[in-house]
């Protein structure tokens, strides 16, 4: 059973998605520390990038912080590496970022084969120096379903997931995707960017009915959730819940004092979902 599965095989999963580098390395290695002291069942890192398109203004920020204070892509798979290696993180990671960071990458060594374009190279190299990190899975906002199979190819060769995204205008697309989908789906719960919503109002029932009816990968509800309730009530529907901007909220407020509070947070989190059966 591959990590990610293990995730899903005990109850309702809940993920944490953390923004590597905000305000530093250093503050995000207890973050995911806290994380898994406090019941998170897969992690979700967000590799900082320019321009990150599905994100709301709570983790762009935080995107940008990072990206002044230096965080670079190696850097970032190097603290993943440590994390396996030297912190005892034993949980499900995987990457979120965008095509840009892959296409661009070029310290992960040649291509499949003999003279690969650069975009092969950065795209073999990237997934490579993933697994080589203890990286599970990729989520990739920005590539839609039709061009997802360069990526895949990559992820495969490297037996890492590609994970597919599921939003509310996927409608008849679901369930073709469902039916494509690697490690689990990430069901977007409302349309437009990340961030923390009062109501989602998306018949996410219907969409998991969708997607249960074609494939046996999980899912898990992203996008908006922030309180307990809301992740109870998602993770009811589905086979988890993501929650994103309301931890990056909690790491700006606290700096780098943000762990014991982010641990908190995902307790009371993983304890909503903990007994929906």
């Amino acid at each position: 059973m591959s990590r990610i599965s293990e995730a899903f095989a005990h109850g309702k999963a809940f993920i944490p998605f953390i923004t590597a580098g905000y305000p530093d390395l250093e503050t995000t290695r207890s973050v995911v520390k806290a994380a898994q002291e406090n019941g998170a069942d897969l992690i979700e890192i967000g590799i900082p990038f320019s321009d990150p398109t599905a994100e709301g203004a709570v983790i762009q920020n935080a995107n940008a912080a990072a990206l002044e204070g230096g965080v670079t892509t190696d850097q970032v798979l190097d603290f993943v590496k440590g994390l396996r290696d030297n912190d005892g993180i034993t949980v499900p990671m995987v990457f979120m970022t965008y095509a840009n960071v892959i296409y661009s990458y070029h310290e992960g060594g040649d291509g499949p084969i003999d003279g690969a374009s650069g975009e092969d190279r950065g795209r073999y190299g990237f997934c490579r120096r993933c697994a080589e990190a203890g990286i599970d899975g990729l989520i990739l906002p920005d590539v839609p379903f039709e061009e997802k199979e360069e990526f895949r190819q990559a992820c495969r060769a490297a037996g890492i997931d590609l994970i597919s995204l599921i939003a509310p205008t996927s409608e008849e697309r679901i369930d073709m995707i469902a039916s494509d989908a690697d490690g689990f789906i990430y069901v977007v719960s409302s349309l437009g960017v990340t961030g923390v919503r009062t109501k989602i109002t998306t018949d996410i029932g219907a969409i998991t009915d969708r997607i249960r009816s074609v494939t046996d990968v999980p899912c898990a509800v992203g996008f908006g959730i922030s309180a307990p309730e809301q992740a109870a009530a998602m993770a009811a529907l589905s086979d988890g819940a993501i929650v994103g901007s309301a931890i990056i909220k909690i790491i700006g407020k606290y700096g780098k004092n943000a762990a014991p509070e982010v641990g908190k947070y995902i307790r009371s989190m993983k304890d909503a979902v903990r007994n929906i059966s």
